[in-house]
């Protein structure tokens, strides 16, 4: 991915959305996308562990406001794809390397 964000000028990122598997577990991001943003403050980025299900998922009480930076401390191989555009996403492939999810579709 090109255009890697600085890690130096993250202060202005704006919150991220995951979930409490992930963070919570210390794991390492298995799924993430880019959609709209709900606010100024929000960049817009939500982060699994990937083995979530639709039940865990569905109670708002999994999902949790953080900073970029927490993400960043469980996975630094996010870091390159922070600058893709709104509705992308990607999925880690069998062996570890993350890769374009072209099955995504936003609910915004």
């Amino acid at each position: 991915m090109s255009n890697e964000i600085d890690i130096k000028n993250l202060s202005c990122f704006g919150y991220v959305l995951a979930t409490r598997l992930l963070v919570d577990g210390g794991k390492s991001v298995g799924y993430m996308y880019h959609e709209e943003s709900d606010n100024k403050d929000d960049s817009g980025w939500r982060f699994f562990e990937g083995s979530e299900s639709d039940e865990y998922l569905s109670n708002p009480e999994n999902i949790k406001i953080y900073d970029i930076k927490t993400i960043l401390s469980l996975d630094k191989s996010i870091l390159e794809f922070l600058n893709a555009p709104i509705g992308s996403a990607f999925i880690k492939d069998e062996n570890g390397k993350f890769v374009k999810d072209n099955s995504f579709s936003s609910v915004n």
